[in-house]
């Protein structure tokens, strides 16, 4: 490790182990640089790296300070790292979701409150009443099945999922735009899901989510594996793309 690795493996086990708790301020630079044994700016190099990380912030005129560490906060970088993967990583991403999104989907049927279902209820009538809007019907896709599940309460799986699951909807979109049914059975399979949440049914609810994930990427493999080509921006389909049977 260089001394600037060091530095931030230092810090970072400064914080996790209760020197440095959340919201809390850094030493002055130069007191911390001869605690770790760093010249200052190798010291400038360590916080310069953890603020990228959003585990510091910077307030000018005032110090640096911890941030809150909260998981929306610390997996802030996934997403954008997400949107660059290439190549088939979008099968692998679709494969976390499966994964993922059915377990999540049991737990919001125990947990979700009547405030989250009304809200969950609101993006599937919004969904109806889109069938013929590629575009809006999948953004409220997204919407209701991030409502789904914020309703587990349990912020990094939320995160987690928000990221895989936005660079699937461009998959989703591009499956909106060549596949003439999708619209009915993407309606169907999460009216199906709804009525599990309704019923605090977990393994009704899992499966129904399990469902609907598994048919999302049976289509995508198949298509992909016709040599059609995921678009950069799946908000408009791609030339000549495949049209399903």
């Amino acid at each position: 490790m260089s001394l600037t690795d060091k530095a931030i493996a230092r810090i970072r086990r400064m914080i996790r182990d209760g020197e440095l708790p959340p919201g809390s301020k850094l030493p002055p630079e130069q007191e911390l640089a001869a605690e770790l044994g760093l010249s200052r700016n190798m010291m400038r190099e360590a916080v310069k790296t953890l603020v990228v990380a959003r585990v510091l912030e910077i307030r000018r005129g005032d110090g640096t300070y911890v941030t809150s560490l909260e998981p929306g906060l610390l997996l802030e970088g996934l997403g954008g790292a997400v949107e660059l993967l290439q190549g088939d990583t979008v099968l692998e991403l679709t494969e976390v979701r499966r994964l993922l999104e059915p377990a999540a989907t049991g737990v919001a049927a125990a947990r979700i409150t009547d405030d989250a279902l009304a809200e969950v209820e609101h993006h599937l009538s919004a969904m109806r009443a889109a069938r013929d809007d590629v575009e809006r019907l999948n953004h409220h896709d997204a919407a209701f099945h991030r409502a789904v599940i914020r309703a587990t309460g349990n912020e990094t799986l939320a995160t987690l999922l928000e990221h895989i699951s936005g660079r699937t909807l461009h998959a989703r979109i591009w499956r909106g735009h060549v596949d003439a049914d999708a619209a009915d059975r993407t309606i169907a399979e999460h009216e199906a899901i709804h009525q599990a949440l309704r019923a605090h049914d977990s393994a009704l609810a899992q499966a129904a989510a399990l469902l609907h994930v598994d048919t999302t990427e049976r289509w995508l493999r198949e298509h992909l594996a016709e040599g059609a080509a995921l678009p950069a921006d799946a908000s408009e389909p791609a030339l000549d793309p495949p049209r399903s049977a």
